[in-house]
């Protein structure tokens, strides 16, 4: 039977995630919980339904279909809100979703108010893609997967990385790097560019943001580092507010890309476009209410790492 993966976006023309122009894959599911996360639908390895209240015909045209759809009464009306169109229509009950297969809610909403976030895709479903894109890429482009964490869907990645190789089509990946050692490697030499994200660099406080230690990520960034790889490695930094945006934390960070011998760093000023998806998927964005990095931050967290050796680009500013 072929491989099939969870996918949660397919997104051409991206410029920023890798050399060249490429096609972005993103898929569901990630062992790390960040309350940061922009991407938060790609955090649970399982579809969900997300709900844009601005596309709800309910409170302007009195439509009830999804309403009545619901075998399980999941999706309510908002009585709190009283006609406030700054308050969202309907609520749902997304634990009585949890079993659900139909989900005739979404195929009656007209008005895509309602829809669902993941859908199984084969490996030659996902090839035809990114053999369409292929003609647009130019000789730099390329295909990059991300999530989500992508290699944590194993068997999948390994059956599409194999596709991509035989159709030589260049591959990168957006990673944690937050999987077992001997499977980390046997997916990483299909791989020619790899980001990896390094969160923090004191254990307890990676934990205490992400869920999980930093201990796995950093042995398989220097596993990675040492094993004889081919492909460009560029450590990655999502630069969050009162969590890693202090000096010590950069300059250890330095410290260990010098002991691995790595010399690229991106460090991605942070910013609040998660915040509507947390919102549709019926939770609160924890960081709603920080600001964007300032500039002069940024400035001068890459000064820091310039004069540590390290070469540092901030966020789209990059040579790829």
């Amino acid at each position: 039977m072929e491989e099939k993966g969870l996918i949660f976006d397919i997104q051409g023309y991206s410029v920023h995630d890798g050399p060249g122009c490429r096609t972005l894959v993103f898929l569901k599911g990630c062992p790390l919980d960040c309350a940061w996360c922009s991407n938060p639908e790609g955090k649970l390895f399982k579809p969900e339904i997300m709900y844009r209240a601005t596309k709800c015909t309910y409170l302007t045209q009195g439509c009830e279909r999804c309403i009545t759809a619901c075998p399980e009464g999941a999706i309510q009306k908002n009585l709190s809100g009283n006609g406030d169109q700054e308050i969202a229509p309907l609520v749902l009950d997304r634990s009585k979703c949890q079993h659900c297969r139909d989900l005739d809610c979404v195929a009656l909403c007209y008005f895509e108010a309602l829809k669902v976030c993941g859908r199984w895709y084969s490996v030659s479903e996902l090839m035809r893609v990114l053999k369409r894109d292929q003609q647009y890429w130019g000789g730099m482009g390329g295909v990059t997967f991300s999530g989500g964490e992508p290699l944590m869907q194993r068997r999948f990645m390994r059956a599409v990385l194999e596709a991509c190789r035989d159709a030589y089509i260049h591959i990168a990946v957006e990673t944690s790097a937050y999987i077992e050692p001997g499977a980390f490697l046997e997916l990483m030499r299909f791989v020619d560019w790899a980001f990896i994200d390094i969160k923090h660099m004191d254990p307890e406080k990676h934990r205490a943001g992400t869920g999980v230690s930093n201990e796995l990520i950093l042995s398989n960034i220097a596993l990675l580092a040492r094993s004889g790889w081919s492909g460009r490695l560029i450590i990655r930094m999502p630069v969050i507010p009162g969590f890693n945006d202090d000096d010590e934390n950069i300059l250890k960070t330095a410290e260990f890309l010098r002991e691995v011998g790595l010399v690229e760093m991106n460090i991605l000023p942070f910013h609040r476009l998660g915040d509507s998806k947390w919102t549709q998927l019926g939770a609160v964005y924890p960081y709603r209410d920080y600001e964007g990095t300032p500039e002069e931050k940024m400035a001068h967290l890459q000064k820091l790492l310039l004069d540590q050796q390290i070469a540092c680009y901030v966020g789209s500013e990059t040579p790829f």
